[in-house]
């Protein structure tokens, strides 16, 4: 007999528990799930475009992830690799443009929800950007950077009050 695979959703629940030991473990699992479209040609492509991020070739990306969000526009994570690439270029309006689609089509996408708010903190927004880390740490509790974010941030606005 073939073992159901846990549902995405329950995967998540068990990720935001904040006493959660087997973390990593589930954001891989997660992070796999999402990287899969359903189709061997968009993951193709997909894999093309995560393969240009990691070699620091940003517009390649934007091209392998552009195709992706042409063929299939649902397929969130298609716009979160876009985001991220244009990140990296500091295109950041269109970063925040592609952040923003991924959101709608997976609202609980702690990456992108993290990537929302170091760009609002880079544009000197920290009220925004310390909602967005905390929306990402609601899902995900344990992003080390982001907890890190959050408490540079109230480090500066604890500064800036006295």
């Amino acid at each position: 007999m073939p073992v159901q695979a846990v549902p995405t959703e329950e995967l998540l629940r068990e990720l935001a528990r904040p006493d959660q030991e087997r973390w990593v473990r589930l954001e891989r699992q997660i992070l796999r799930r999402w990287a899969r479209s359903g189709s061997a040609a968009i993951d193709y492509l997909y894999g093309r475009g995560q393969a240009a991020l990691h070699t620091g070739q940003a517009e390649d990306a934007i091209a392998h992830f552009s195709a992706v969000i042409d063929h299939d526009p649902d397929f969130a994570e298609g716009w979160n690799g876009r985001a991220t690439a244009y990140f990296m270029i500091n295109r950041l309006g269109q970063s925040l443009a592609d952040i923003e689609q991924v959101l709608i089509r997976n609202p609980q996408h702690f990456g992108a929800l993290a990537g929302l708010g170091m760009i609002l903190e880079q544009l000197d927004r920290p009220e925004e950007a310390r909602a967005a880390y905390q929306a990402s740490l609601a899902v995900h509790p344990h992003q080390t950077s982001v907890l890190d974010a959050v408490a540079r941030l109230d480090l500066a606005t604890a500064g800036a009050a006295l």
